[in-house]
């Protein structure tokens, strides 16, 4: 996975944090997370505010069906 790959990045979340409400999730710890992620090969300094905001979104929206 890399940073671009939103749905794909929260859909995982979502399967690894099953109780965490997205919206209480520092940026600091959500850039931590994906990077946890297993199979995520991203380079740490291709994220950015809005790349995390879309990853938030879509794991609410994930989370909320």
């Amino acid at each position: 996975m890399q940073w671009s790959d939103i749905y794909d990045i929260a859909l995982a979340l979502h399967e690894h944090h099953p109780d965490v409400d997205p919206l209480t999730v520092r940026f600091t710890d959500l850039w931590q997370w994906v990077q946890n992620l297993p199979g995520f090969q991203g380079d740490p300094q291709k994220s950015n505010e809005r790349t995390l905001e879309a990853i938030q979104q879509a794991w609410i929206d994930e989370r909320d069906d």
